[in-house]
Formats: structure tokens, C-alpha cells, sequence
């Protein structure tokens, strides 16, 4: 018989994050399609731009995003 996992419980650690992360979806526009010709792909801080999803490395940011999505802090990429 498998091994059972204890029931998972918040931990203070998980809280914080959460309030955190609640604070920063407060600040952010982050939206689910582009802005014009401003989506993540073609954004400085998409780190591969090739994928539909990928890593934005924004300070504000740094989460996980999408390809045709956008937010307020869109910057274009240095030829």
C-alpha cells in the first residue's frame, strides 16, 4: 500500500507569499491579450521569445506568462 500524505496546511511562509503576490496582482496590469503591437513575446523582459509560454524576468513581475499577453510595463527590445 502507497504511502499516505499527510493533509497539506498553510504555513506561515504561505501566507506571506500570498500577500505578497496579492499586493503585486494589485499593482500590475497584466492582461490576457496584447495591446496593439505590445505583447510579451516582443518584449525586453520575455525571456524566450520563441516559446508561447515563458519567464518574464520583470523586477516587478517574474512570473510565468503568456506569449499574446501584455502589462503596463512593456518594453521594446534594443536593436
Amino acid at each position: 500500500m502507497a504511502d499516505e500524505l499527510p493533509r497539506p496546511e498553510p504555513k506561515e511562509i504561505d501566507e506571506k507569499l500570498a500577500i505578497q503576490l496579492r499586493h503585486l496582482a494589485e499593482d500590475a496590469v497584466l492582461r490576457g491579450n496584447p495591446y496593439g503591437e505590445e505583447q510579451c513575446s516582443n518584449c525586453l523582459f520575455y525571456m524566450n521569445p520563441d516559446n508561447k509560454l515563458s519567464y518574464c524576468w520583470h523586477p516587478k513581475l517574474r512570473i510565468l506568462v503568456g506569449a499574446a499577453w501584455w502589462c503596463q510595463w512593456w518594453e521594446k527590445i534594443e536593436e
